[in-house]
């Protein structure tokens, strides 16, 4: 088991279970007096009271001598009044911030208490994941429900975890299977509020929903618990509670399970930069004096907007953060995270993550959105860290699809210029224009993710500036690409897979899906409109629907063709620097170069013409030699699609990729 102890304490926090005891640690200092109450039953509402002792480091302690299992507890705390929390809970009962699973009402309140529990699970001889280059991912960004959630999916059966595993289906863990990613990367499963207040009127408490008319939180960037999975995705979910038994435990476990025997590397995006805030969760109504920070009126701080900000360098913080990843590691057998706005976090805590981490798991995968106080990608990568590369997204794609167009659409995004993006292609490298990285390594390539448009919808609007705010009638035809965008889609598509680094898609992409705010009892007026932030809608706005995959299934085919090109290559994706060499012409919007893949142990030299003009380029000449083509303004395939020598034309807004034997 991993050390759950404090910096200079002996005493395991959370719930410790042996044959006959039970041990009980929070660390509140704070606190006057302490109760551990433990209930027989999930929805109790009075249970048998144990008073708990203080020890001098601020950690309360209780010992019963009898095994628990199966028994719930929650905490009961007592404060003088100047060191009473600000919070309207502060009279509640609280489960405990170490909780491995806990149960909760569906409310925005939660009411949660944890579950004591002793999980024994067979994961017969399979074990993690790791990849031996991070270059060698190919990320597949996805919910674990917008998979199997439509009736499209062919996915039958109770809870998305159990969805996503079965077999015969068209989304889920198939659907990943089919389009060959080797990578697949959970928006967050750690424990959250899924529900918000509700919507337009105050609560007692004085919370006021404004914002959010589904009043539900479906991306789940609201972290409650750090250590116990989502259980709203499990088979035993009711209207009225979820995680009432260890279901989720099992059924996540399950899942992973069935991802490495099928060989996926898995990742989980990881939310610690601040905690969900209307639940009863105890970081943020119990303990917020020890895991938030305040500014010097001694309010809240949110420099992103999300309520509040993790005291990440707090030792209790900070060591919670590293045991909560170790336990993920080690109890569900996860390769790697991405932190959500990880530049909130402090660096001294960057370094002790990655240490801790990877003196265990040498090749866990750690990855930063590498903003939110500040941005700092560099920062990241001077600390051993990967990022999320934002300038590939927006020198290929644009910032803005009305207003800030790039490469794809013969245009130049403002901050982009022809050397950033050659750059950029050699792995947004620290040395080169516009770059980030100390090594192409510590890139993530992508052009979309969760957030903003889907790069579908970036083309459509790009091209039709007038949709952004369209009423769509006809979602199908909406959704079914003209010849304009799916050029366009397939250079995109080309782009992200010749650049050097780690290469990202997020669901639907390799089919152009289109999220359109789908028609729900909700009272919304973009109803019918393009969706650019929709994290709160578990609705067939976010749930992937594989008709549109027959709708675009050459744009679909052409992904497959890449993503085995890409893996097949390693020159594409790892070689050094000074083996792509780039020519010049009078047309900027013209790339073309060539790689030598000799460090990668590649068999092949490549060379790869982008023309993101709007016109074509009837004559380009080749590099001496006969080239096999893998992939050109229709079609992608490491199996060889026809030879080439002398020159090539390239159509506008298009791109071709070649190969020969290296001699």
């Amino acid at each position: 088991m991993i050390s759950t102890k404090l910096p200079g304490t002996k005493t395991s926090l959370g719930c410790t279970l042996s044959d006959d005891s039970t041990a009980f640690a929070l660390y509140c200092p704070r606190a006057k007096s302490m109760k551990c109450i433990i209930f027989n039953h999930s929805d109790d509402k009075n249970g048998e009271e144990h008073p708990m002792q203080k020890g001098k480091a601020g950690i309360w302690s209780l010992t019963i001598d009898r095994n628990l299992e199966s028994k719930w507890y929650a905490y009961k705390a007592e404060f003088s009044t100047d060191q009473r929390p600000k919070s309207p809970y502060k009279k509640s009962l609280f489960a405990d911030p170490y909780s491995k699973h806990v149960t909760v009402r569906n409310t925005y309140q939660q009411d949660a208490k944890t579950y004591i529990f002793d999980d024994n699970f067979d994961w017969q001889e399979t074990d993690h994941i790791f990849p031996k280059d991070p270059r060698d991912l190919i990320i597949y960004e996805t919910h674990i429900k917008d998979l199997t959630a439509h009736p499209s999916s062919g996915a039958d059966g109770m809870g998305s975890f159990k969805k996503f595993i079965e077999q015969n289906q068209n989304g889920g863990i198939q659907h990943l299977k089919n389009l060959g990613v080797n990578c697949i990367e959970f928006l967050p499963l750690q424990k959250f509020a899924p529900v918000e207040p509700p919507y337009g009127s105050k609560t007692k408490e004085g919370f006021h929903n404004t914002w959010n008319p589904y009043e539900a939180n479906y991306w789940g960037y609201m972290t409650s618990f750090f250590f116990a999975p989502e259980s709203s995705f499990a088979s035993d979910w009711s209207n009225r509670h979820s995680g009432r038994t260890t279901a989720v435990v099992t059924e996540f476990k399950e899942v992973v399970k069935t991802l490495h025997s099928e060989g996926f590397t898995v990742l989980m995006d990881v939310v610690y930069n601040h905690t969900s805030l209307f639940d009863k969760n105890p970081l943020t109504h119990l303990l917020s004096d020890v895991y938030l920070r305040r500014d010097q009126d001694g309010n809240l701080m949110n420099r992103s907007g999300t309520g509040n900000e993790f005291k990440s360098e707090e030792p209790a913080a900070r060591q919670l953060i590293i045991d909560s990843l170790l336990y993920w590691m080690e109890e569900y057998k996860i390769d790697g995270f991405r932190f959500d706005l990880a530049a909130l976090l402090d660096r001294k805590s960057w370094d002790a993550i990655k240490k801790a981490v990877q003196e265990k798991y040498p090749n866990a995968v750690l990855i930063a959105e590498p903003w939110g106080g500040h941005y700092s990608p560099h920062a990241f990568s001077n600390h051993g860290w990967a990022s999320w590369n934002d300038r590939i997204r927006n020198s290929f794609k644009g910032s803005d699809p009305q207003h800030d167009r790039g490469f794809i659409f013969s245009d130049w995004q403002h901050e982009t210029k022809r050397e950033r993006l050659e750059n950029i292609i050699r792995g947004t490298l620290n040395h080169g224009e516009g770059g980030l990285f100390n090594t192409s390594a510590h890139s993530v390539n992508y052009l979309e993710s969760h957030d903003g448009y889907t790069l579908g919808d970036f083309i459509r609007i790009g091209l039709n500036p007038e949709l952004y705010d369209q009423t769509i009638e006809d979602l199908e035809s909406h959704t079914k690409l003209n010849d304009h965008q799916l050029s366009i889609s397939k250079l995109a598509a080309l782009s992200l897979f010749v650049s050097q680094g780690i290469t990202m898609i997020h669901a639907g992409q390799e089919f152009a899906r289109s999220k359109v705010i789908a028609r729900t009892p909700v009272n919304d007026p973009d109803e019918s409109k393009i969706d650019h932030n929709s994290y709160q809608k578990d609705n067939e706005t976010n749930w992937l629907n594989f008709d549109h995959l027959k709708l675009n299934r050459g744009l679909y085919e052409y992904y497959r063709g890449l993503i085995d090109i890409r893996k097949k290559s390693p020159a594409l994706r790892k070689c050094k620097p000074e083996e792509i060499h780039f020519d010049y012409y009078g047309n900027p919007l013209l790339i073309s170069f060539f790689i030598n893949g000799n460090s990668t142990d590649d068999m092949y030299d490549y060379y790869i013409i982008m023309n993101g003009n709007s016109f074509a380029i009837e004559k380009h000449d080749l590099p001496a030699g006969t080239w096999e083509i893998l992939a050109d303004h229709e079609i992608a395939s490491s199996h060889i699609l026809n030879i080439a020598s002398g020159s090539v034309n390239i159509p506008s807004q298009s791109g071709i990729l070649l190969r020969k034997l290296r001699h």
